[in-house]
């Protein structure tokens, strides 16, 4: 899971009373024996990211029958872009499904503002928060739009509230739905897909010299980690990459130790052959 969202997670948890019980990896994705040793009857929910914060394809369809045999709800992180090609969690069976909508259409802008999208299966309708709003007809039969399921965003008793929202992200959600609708099905599958193989290629270019993938035999989408020869100074890495017009990989080492000189780096559509095989030839040379 990405380390702020762990933060957050835990944050709301100690107001809930509930554990927060984390599982850890193995080849850089989930350690599904580990979690099958932990989730039991006291199990409320497992939340898995797919594609997790160092890039690799979780399985989903795995931690569904965890979490459910144990009478949990499974929650699942994604990239909304990368359901362009890989399936869908709700169809893998979660419960509910959330991530950051920034993949659509809406500039980084030095870490936000964002948007986020929330998903729930049919029978957790009535518990989400926030707005829903459902399409209908007015008396004379004039195509409406109105918030439905409940009365109202702010609920009148407040210790049966489940939204406490009252900053406006309507123009962000704006932007992804009309990068959605301009992109359409096709255009979102054919963006999915240049973020596999672009990514793949830089991957496979840095790995030729002295860099390393380090999760080699894992299916990733469009982040993968990378390790640098022993020794080398991330930091001073990050900012000769910066003199030479590269904002480098993020320093997974600040995180888990265990991956101290691992630079994770993103490819997206946005970027050519020849940015790629720039950035692969600077790199090289720093380490």
């Amino acid at each position: 899971m990405h380390p702020e969202a762990k933060a957050i997670l835990r944050t709301t948890a100690r107001g809930l009373n509930l554990d927060v019980v984390e599982i850890g990896t193995r080849d850089g994705v989930t350690d599904l024996d580990a979690m099958a040793a932990q989730a039991d009857s006291d199990t409320a929910a497992i939340l898995v990211q797919s594609p997790n914060f160092y890039g690799c394809l979780e399985d989903v369809a795995a931690a569904e029958k965890l979490a459910h045999a144990a009478g949990g709800l499974l929650v699942v992180s994604a990239n909304p872009l990368a359901l362009g090609l890989i399936e869908a969690p709700g169809k893998l069976g979660a419960d509910i499904v959330v991530g950051d909508c920034q993949p659509l259409g809406i500039p980084a802008s030095f870490g936000g503002p964002s948007c986020g999208y929330f998903a729930v299966a049919d029978k957790w309708m009535r518990r989400m928060p926030g707005r829903i709003v459902g399409q209908t007809v007015d008396r004379i039969g004039k195509r409406g739009f109105v918030l439905t399921l409940q009365a109202r965003e702010q609920h009148i008793r407040r210790e049966k509230a489940t939204s406490n929202i009252c900053s406006n992200q309507a123009l962000l959600a704006l932007c992804a739905s009309v990068y959605l609708s301009t992109m359409g099905k096709q255009g979102l599958q054919d963006v999915a897909r240049l973020n596999v193989r672009k990514a793949h290629y830089a991957a496979q270019t840095l790995s030729r010299g002295k860099l390393r993938l380090a999760f080699p035999n894992t299916p990733f989408f469009n982040e993968f980690a990378v390790k640098l020869p022993d020794g080398a100074d991330i930091d001073a890495v990050q900012a000769k990459l910066l003199e030479e017009g590269f904002i480098g990989g993020y320093d997974l080492g600040r995180d888990d130790p265990e991956l101290a000189g691992h630079m994770l780096i993103a490819v997206t559509e946005q970027r050519s052959r020849e940015e790629i095989d720039q950035f692969a030839t600077v790199l090289e040379g720093l380490a």
